[in-house]
């Protein structure tokens, strides 16, 4: 059986259920679209920082984040299209816009589907007329993300995409790593390193991009709480990201369409034509061992 349900807290939220796989999954439109919340036999999955997400002046630490029309930040925030300056700030803007409910189904499984419209507020940082849906769907242990992109420009537009999701974890010492990648760059330091399937998880910080990738799906197994984690991506994403903070309890595995400053450099950008539209799938799974 499954529902779909709203409750009102500081924001409205969605509350996606199945019933039979004792999966719920919550997403709040007003606050980027973003799902704050992915349940699985009453155990969260997803990492939130609750004072963050209360304060709409500050970007959201946790959930699963949308990033268009960039993924990562740029330099000093900026980039040039036709001989104009821009500035746009670190994953862009469809984090922090509303969203607005355009469709809801229970039949076969629980879905949503959200839209983001161009406004004057993104054409003032990004000069295109566009829409982004995003539909959710839960059925079983898997949460699907299909995307569609639309160019209503009358020129090509130029973006990148991708999902941030914050998993949460008790010991990041008993996660264990399968990522199609033999090495990856230290997005801080800018130095390449190879990959030998672990990570020093006691450093301050870690943030790295893996650039060559021979698959589409990362599994990550957490021993602490005996569970495996499975990320598949469609072949419009070029870059996996790992990321986490020394002292949080979170990692973050994030499917990107291109990396940092491809607005500028042009690398793995989509460029798509006036009037076109892209679909691209994410999917993840979860099983308790």
């Amino acid at each position: 059986m499954f529902e779909i349900a709203i409750k009102q807290q500081q924001y409205k939220t969605y509350v996606l259920s199945d019933q039979a796989a004792q999966s719920h999954l919550e997403v709040v439109p007003e606050r980027g679209g973003i799902i704050t919340s992915l349940r699985l036999k009453g155990q969260e999955i997803l990492y939130l920082d609750a004072e963050r997400f209360a304060n709409p002046d500050l970007s959201v630490r946790g959930g699963i984040p949308i990033l268009f029309p960039i993924c990562g930040n740029l330099p000093e925030n900026t980039y040039t299209i036709n001989g104009q300056s821009y500035h746009l700030k670190q994953h862009g803007f469809a984090r922090e816009q509303p969203w607005e409910v355009t469709d809801q189904e229970t039949q076969d499984k629980a879905s949503l589907t959200l839209v983001l419209n161009s406004n004057d507020s993104t054409r003032a940082v990004y000069p295109f007329d566009f829409q982004l849906a995003f539909t959710y769907v839960l059925l079983g242990n898997t949460l699907e993300i299909r995307q569609r992109y639309t160019n209503h420009s009358g020129t090509v537009m130029p973006f990148s995409t991708g999902l941030h999701p914050y998993f949460w974890t008790p010991e990041k010492t008993q996660l264990s790593f399968e990522i199609p990648g033999t090495e990856y760059l230290d997005q801080r330091t800018r130095q390449t390193h190879s990959f030998t399937g672990a990570f020093d998880l006691d450093s301050d910080e870690i943030d790295v991009a893996f650039r060559q990738l021979s698959g589409n799906s990362a599994t990550v197994s957490d021993r602490a709480r005996h569970l495996h984690l499975t990320l598949n991506w469609d072949n419009n994403y070029s870059t996996f990201v790992f990321w986490t903070v020394k002292g949080k309890d979170f990692y973050c595995i994030e499917p990107w369409s291109a990396a940092r400053n491809a607005l500028n450099t042009g690398e793995q950008l989509i460029h798509l034509e006036p009037g076109a539209s892209l679909e691209t799938l994410v999917r993840l799974a979860i099983n308790f061992v």
